[in-house]
């Protein structure tokens, strides 16, 4: 994931997305990069229109952290009572947003 927002900076501060501009920006963060993985990156996105790509995911990402709100405010509160176990309900788990690497898929 981490090389996609490495795309996506370098997307936005209008630079080449390259291989080494992959590699500088992932060092740059402390991350150690692997040279094959920039390099598919760079590839798969060479077709791809990053700025139409985030306008399309705009809404579903819009949509998927607004029902994850929606979920958390829904959550009853618990109230604590003095002297007696808490009761521990099952939370259910909402799927994670597919995040940015869904855009250059």
């Amino acid at each position: 994931m981490e090389y996609v927002y490495a795309a996506m900076l370098l997307h936005k501060a209008g630079k080449n997305i390259t291989e080494e501009n992959v590699a500088k920006v992932l060092e740059a963060a402390g991350v150690k990069t692997d040279m094959a993985r920039a390099k598919a990156l760079v590839a798969a996105l060479e077709e791809v229109d990053i700025e139409e790509a985030i306008k399309t995911a705009a809404p579903t990402a819009a949509v998927a952290v607004s029902t994850e709100a929606t979920a958390k405010e829904a959550k009853p509160a618990k109230e604590e009572k003095k002297g007696k176990e808490k009761e521990e309900g099952k939370e259910e788990k909402e799927e994670e947003v597919a995040g940015l690497g869904a855009l250059f898929g």
